[in-house]
């Protein structure tokens, strides 16, 4: 279970009430998630109406100097109709508050669950939503730099060394050696940019049969090119869980459902084919990391780092280069 900070029933029912929420009637630990601190939390107002929040409180991983940018977002995107949750403000106003030195905020419980085996119908949803928070963001009067960008990939399969991911898998050094400085020599330049959400896999989408009802865990948000947007989640949505099968009728059903919204221009489809190797190119480097650095007796289990590869491998080979043309 995430939950790595414990809470008693004295400091989670003053917690809730600084929200002005109701009355504490639950708090739950929620298994997913691994980097933060979560609870499903049930409280019933002086009318004796039930109500569901989502508490978080931040670990390590998260600066909470970005927090006003992640929460800020979720009020904005909102506002505008889109499917994320609303940040709770406290008595005061504010969107997050410390407790014994470490942040927490209170986000808004949206219902729906998230597909293992996504179908055509809800990678086409998850395009359009995908699409409406790009254009939903574009006044969205703050930027943050992308702290998983290029130079963290490289920066982190510096420190794995050619002899540790060649302990991972035999070719994985030979894969990443050629293709990280092809990655960084064709990067495109002059395409549109925006927020974007930078991480959207089926666990942070929350569904009701084909309908988006849900888009979560914002924390790795940021102002980068719009299309490498879509390239994560195509790497995320349209392959099996270990990287060895391909779904094209996924595929296809994810551009179709984002084009609805938000056409792309020529030049941003153009640039799908290596954008999408630098979002397999992305995790392959944060878990090739996490694999080589978790400690045997974490509470986490770290991910294979080979399904990323196999999805890079998918990207880079000139048979595959279709897969993105209308």
């Amino acid at each position: 279970m995430a939950v790595y900070t414990r809470l008693g029933a004295e400091d989670m029912a003053g917690i809730v009430a600084a929200f002005d929420v109701g009355t504490l009637i639950s708090a739950k630990g929620i298994a997913e998630g691994v980097s933060n601190s979560n609870w499903l939390i049930e409280t019933q107002d002086a009318k004796g109406e039930a109500h569901r929040f989502i508490l978080t409180m931040y670990e390590t991983r998260t600066d909470v100097s970005d927090l006003p940018f992640f929460l800020g977002l979720l009020d904005h995107l909102a506002a505008k109709q889109c499917p994320v949750p609303r940040t709770i403000h406290d008595r005061n106003g504010a969107s997050y508050r410390l407790h014994e030195g470490k942040a927490l905020a209170l986000i808004e419980f949206l219902p729906g669950v998230s597909v293992s085996e996504p179908t055509a119908g809800q990678a086409r949803a998850v395009g359009a939503a995908l699409a409406q928070v790009h254009l939903a963001a574009t006044d969205f009067p703050d930027a943050r730099e992308n702290s998983m960008g290029l130079a963290a990939w490289q920066e982190l399969l510096g420190a794995c060394g050619h002899d540790g991911l060649e302990s991972i898998d035999p070719d994985l050094a030979r894969l990443v050696e050629h293709e990280l400085p092809l990655i960084a020599s064709h990067w495109p330049s002059n395409l549109p940019r925006s927020v974007i959400h930078a991480d959207l896999f089926p666990d942070n989408v929350l569904m009701l049969g084909d309908r988006v009802t849900g888009l979560i865990d914002f924390y790795f948000a940021c102002t980068d090119v719009t299309a490498y947007d879509i390239a994560v989640t195509h790497a995320a949505w349209c392959f099996n869980a270990d990287g060895t099968a391909f779904r094209p009728e996924l595929s296809v059903a994810l551009l179709e459902g984002y084009e609805t919204v938000r056409p792309l221009l020529p030049e941003e489809r153009a640039a799908l084919p290596i954008l999408a190797r630098a979002a397999a190119m992305r995790f392959l480097a944060t878990r090739a990391y996490d694999w080589m650095n978790t400690p045997d007796d974490a509470l986490v289990t770290p991910k294979d780092p080979m399904a990323f590869a196999r999805r890079l491998q998918f990207y880079a080979d000139p048979v595959n280069e279709g897969i993105f043309a209308r």
